[in-house]
């Protein structure tokens, strides 16, 4: 359990104390609403049938920021049978591609339905809290899947929070890399400096957090929490990566950052910054650190 506590310093100071939901489809009313703002997805379907030969309903259905279907599950408090019943309705939804890329060119129009991407379904549970063995089965499966904790606190006031994350595919080499002889930390094989500097980046960004997962696109890399918290596209000279900050609140240095609200970009993010050697990556990492926190 998280040990924040949160006070009213209106008329005083009274501690706001955390509760569950009376229901079920209260945390799911929720969450619905303002779902691309709380998760960075975008919502698809609510209760969606799989049919009468599956016979279940898959709580919310959508699509998140890099074009990867979602499937979120809600739970009031403690259920231990969250994950298992997200995996069984994952299995099914990997089964039904045609069936799901309707849905989405019905809902989101045919240019969102041409960049769904099945390298990585996820899975969100949104949950009271979880069990020591759901944390520890969630590492143990190949899918995309987070656990979020949530809670109600006053009215209108909802707090997530992500107590365990994985990605479907293994984290980027650097994760693992290994140590030569004399100590120093060894990264893999890349071609030139562009090479030299996306592998900097990319150790940097995946160890602001052990919660971070990396998505692999043609156009972009996406590092993420929940959302989207930097994306790494490559040009011939130079690294750009668009961050989840708000361009107003920072210093603007030309050459360095941009704000490219209304610009077209690969990936997400309001905040352009440029990188062309690793001195530059160095006076990026507090930036990056913002975006991180922001996700």
């Amino acid at each position: 359990m998280s040990k924040l506590r949160l006070f009213s310093t209106k008329g005083g100071v009274t501690e706001v104390v955390p509760r569950l939901a009376d229901e079920e489809a209260e945390v799911q009313a929720l969450v619905e609403g303002a779902m691309e703002v709380m998760l960075g997805v975008r919502f698809l379907a609510s209760e969606y049938s799989t049919g009468p030969v599956h016979g279940g309903r898959i709580d919310s259905l959508g699509l998140d920021e890099n074009g990867s279907p979602v499937i979120i599950e809600y739970k009031r408090a403690t259920d231990p049978g969250v994950l298992s019943q997200g995996l069984f309705y994952m299995a099914w939804l990997v089964d039904h591609r045609q069936e799901f890329h309707a849905l989405v060119r019905e809902r989101l129009g045919s240019a969102a339905g041409a960049q769904v991407m099945w390298k990585a379904p996820r899975l969100i549970c949104v949950a009271g809290d979880y069990t020591r063995y759901d944390l520890h089965a969630v590492r143990e499966h190949r899918r995309s899947i987070d656990l979020v904790r949530y809670r109600l606190y006053g009215k209108g006031l909802i707090a997530l929070e992500t107590v365990a994350s994985v990605a479907a595919q293994p984290k980027a080499a650097l994760r693992i890399r290994r140590r030569n002889a004399d100590g120093a930390v060894s990264r893999p094989n890349s071609a030139g400096a562009m090479g030299e500097l996306a592998a900097a980046v990319d150790e940097v960004l995946l160890g602001l957090g052990a919660d971070v997962t990396k998505v692999e696109r043609k156009q972009y890399d996406a590092y993420q929490r929940l959302r989207n918290f930097a994306c790494v596209t490559s040009r011939q000279d130079k690294l750009l990566v668009y961050l989840k900050a708000t361009p107003e609140a920072i210093d603007l240095v030309p050459g360095f950052t941009r704000d490219v609200r209304g610009l077209g970009h690969h990936g997400t993010g309001d905040l352009e910054v440029q990188l062309r050697s690793e001195r530059d990556v160095e006076r990026a990492v507090e930036l990056f650190r913002l975006s991180y926190a922001a996700a």
